[in-house]
């Protein structure tokens, strides 16, 4: 831990002269080049985001902390900063990640909580804060890493023009279904990891920092199709059709009906974890970060489930099957 960063965030806290006697700890890294530590002090404690400036730039998480606690939602306080020095001091949410916490019996509570959020979160005007847009050009470049990390660095896929033909057709319809869809304010990692359980206005949102306007149902694949943690088909489309319902109740949906809005979740679901298939590959062999290895059986059983239930998604469905199944295994999922 004794590294040049550490030093200076040590000196950072002297130097604001809000702490005597203090103890401070690792808190947790995350798949960027942030990482966090817990200053505790007389039974209080605070979080110091370390974002060193050549890699991160926290202007927008300062930005998004502000506009989005004004309209309610439970997101850490910026107490102190120092954006020359990649330095804020936040406050403390917890340690009582989602992940921990979801079980058969607090799961319709925890996600009810996060759903509730999550519509105050969409009731905001599509261009609040001038986020940006979640584009074509955006949700093709994330599932370009599908391909250049999962297929061709991962797996060693020759990507020729057959391949090449599949995930163009493939990547179209899930940009054209994404971009059909109403616009919204996105978190863009709205899961179990990012979520805190606290005791007051649950959850607590962390890691949104990256927040753009894009298509209503990115979020609720993120918290549903959690890449960690998986639940029943039944139950996720339950979830989904009560979200439906709260979400044309609040105007964030206009008169959209539950099957076009069950495909509108299911296609965006690909999409996404496209993408998160190559970023976890690109966190191994770029950031060696190899744990998150670990989660792909379960994002390409994701995939895999919602490619068998679509015909035009056919192409890439038979794609999986002969150049990623025989190496890893899709995770079975629950009933």
């Amino acid at each position: 831990m004794q590294d040049d960063r550490y030093r200076q965030v040590l000196a950072w806290l002297d130097s604001l002269g809000r702490f005597g006697n203090y103890s401070i700890q690792p808190a947790s890294a995350d798949a960027s080049f942030r990482r966090y530590f817990r200053v505790s002090q007389g039974g209080q404690s605070w979080i110091v985001m370390d974002a060193p400036p050549a890699q991160e730039d926290c202007t927008d998480f300062v930005r998004i902390s502000r506009a989005w606690r004004a309209q309610g939602l439970n997101l850490p306080e910026v107490l102190e900063l120092d954006l020359s020095q990649g330095l804020l001091l936040l406050s403390d949410l917890g340690n009582r990640q989602y992940l921990q916490e979801l079980d058969g019996q607090t799961v319709d509570r925890l996600y009810g909580d996060a759903m509730s959020a999550l519509l105050v979160l969409q009731a905001c005007a599509p261009d609040y804060e001038n986020l940006p847009p979640y584009s074509e050009a955006l949700l093709v470049t994330e599932m370009d890493l599908f391909r250049e990390w999962f297929l061709i660095r991962h797996l060693g896929v020759s990507v020729d023009a057959g391949i090449k033909a599949v995930l163009d057709n493939s990547f179209k319809l899930l940009v054209d279904n994404a971009l059909e869809q109403p616009g919204v304010c996105v978190h863009r990692d709205y899961h179990s990891r990012n979520l805190m359980r606290v005791e007051t206005n649950n959850p607590g949102i962390l890691d949104f920092q990256d927040a753009v306007t894009g298509p209503v149902t990115y979020d609720l694949v993120s918290l549903l199709r959690d890449c960690y943690i998986a639940w029943p088909r039944s139950r996720i489309e339950d979830w989904v059709l009560g979200y439906h319902e709260l979400a044309l109740q609040s105007g964030v949906l206009q008169h959209q009906d539950e099957q076009t809005f069950l495909r509108w979740f299911d296609l965006m679901g690909v999409q996404r974890h496209l993408k998160v298939l190559g970023i976890f590959a690109r966190l191994n062999y770029r950031d060696g970060k190899p744990a998150y290895l670990d989660d792909l059986p379960l994002v390409l059983a994701y995939v895999m489930d919602v490619c068998e239930r679509y015909a035009e998604l056919a192409g890439l469905q038979d794609l999986i099957r002969q150049y990623v199944e025989p190496v890893i295994t899709a995770a079975p999922l629950p009933d």
